[in-house]
């Protein structure tokens, strides 16, 4: 209640400043500035980005001291390209304080699991505060003298995905310093199914804090709706939060990403596999890192060469300083042209497993248990299990989280 008084307080009074200076705040020709309306993105007709309603979020920032949970899918479309959410606050004297910065780094430069540091913003000077490495949530000093935190980062969808347990870590740290949370939500390019494996409890770790199934088919502010409704949260707590979402947006909305949301994930090819794909990321078989095709291949040395017509070797590159079975040539498979799947599909793993030469150091054991979230996915494939008796044995958990999600939907 306290944040809506603010927010019907303030209004009217941010309206006038807006319309006073919203000339002095830009060089376009265009009388509307292009910053404050909502604009479409540029590859769809109607879609508008959370970012981009920034009368729906503005005022709650009015006069407040802010933190901004963010990377570089953090942006607002414009019809001349697209300006980063922070510089767009700052040039609108939202007094900014620090930035977290999730797994990849504010800029989305670092590799997939390395640390990311504590520095400051070359562009803006703002404090970078890392949520990857040893601190992945704000500590209670961290968050002192804030009065609101803003999250908008892009997520894709799947479990082991870490956005998703930033986004919670940061919730529980806001809610116990009761700091409100505002999340622009963003499409999830996975968002039209659910399916895979269900985590279990025991397995709980940074790659699945939750127990939900591998793809949950959820925008990151239907998550968070999930998390506070089903008091997921560490200690039962509830977040203060206020979901700004999407318009014009369903589950079925065709979206196609112009910023990679990590390094290892270029193009919409790979993201439609990265379900299937990345639980590779459990095993010693390379699934396209050191490539430019990352996620749309798998291989290894290991694997039989005379059940493959197609080889490649994995060299350093952006993304991947040290990608698996770096130098060596390996052989698989190339999905590159594989059909959009709307399911999470094994084939290639247990076809990858039978085709090993050493089915004993196939599976980083507890890597893949991780990933997978689940011990009984790597035992039944190792006992020969057909995909489609596997997945039998997901279907009761599944139907159980969809009775759940369907209360937190903001979208059809």
């Amino acid at each position: 209640m306290g944040f809506l008084s603010i927010f019907k307080s303030t209004f009217l009074l941010w309206v006038l400043i807006l319309s006073s200076c919203g000339n002095k705040m830009t060089s376009h020709k265009n009388t509307e500035d292009p910053i404050l309306v909502e604009q479409h993105t540029p590859l769809t007709d109607s879609l508008i980005m959370a970012a981009n309603r920034t009368q729906e979020y503005l005022p709650l920032l009015k006069n407040k001291k802010v933190a901004v949970v963010g990377n570089q899918t953090s942006v607002i479309f414009k019809k001349e390209g697209h300006i980063h959410l922070v510089d767009s606050l700052l040039s609108l004297q939202i007094d900014v304080k620090k930035v977290f910065a999730p797994e990849h780094g504010f800029r989305g430069e670092a590799d997939a699991g390395e640390a990311v540091k504590d520095g400051l913003d070359t562009k803006t000077g703002l404090p970078l505060i890392s949520l990857y490495g040893k601190n992945k949530k704000p500590s209670d000093e961290q968050l002192q003298g804030l009065d609101v935190v803003l999250f908008d980062i892009q997520d894709v969808g799947v479990r082991f995905y870490t956005y998703i347990a930033t986004l919670q870590l940061v919730m529980e740290a806001c809610a116990k310093n009761n700091i409100p949370l505002i999340i622009l939500d963003r499409p999830n390019p996975n968002a039209s199914y659910v399916d895979g494996p269900t985590m279990e409890a025991k397995q709980t770790s940074f790659l699945g804090m939750t127990t939900i199934p591998l793809v949950y088919g959820m925008t990151i502010g239907e998550y968070a709706q999930m998390l506070n409704g089903e008091a997921w949260l560490d200690s039962k707590l509830k977040a203060d939060i206020i979901v700004i979402p999407l318009k014009n947006y369903t589950h079925n909305t065709e979206y196609h990403l112009p910023i990679r949301p990590s390094p290892n994930l270029p193009n919409d090819k790979s993201i439609n596999l990265y379900p299937s794909l990345g639980l590779f990321e459990g095993t010693n078989v390379n699934a396209g890192r050191g490539t430019e095709s990352q996620f749309q291949r798998y291989g290894a040395s290991f694997l039989k060469p005379s059940a493959y017509t197609f080889n490649y070797v994995p060299k350093p590159n952006f993304g991947s300083k040290s990608p698996k079975e770096e130098g060596k040539t390996c052989y698989g498979k190339d999905l590159s042209n594989t059909p959009k799947l709307q399911r999470v599909s094994l084939a290639w793993l247990i076809d990858a497993y039978k085709n090993t030469t050493d089915k004993n150091t196939f599976f980083l054991t507890d890597s893949f248990t991780k990933h997978s979230g689940t011990e009984k996915l790597q035992q039944q494939i190792e006992a020969g299990l057909t995909e489609q008796d596997i997945k039998k044995t997901w279907q009761a958990d599944l139907d159980t989280f969809r009775k759940i999600r369907i209360k937190y939907l903001l979208y059809n």
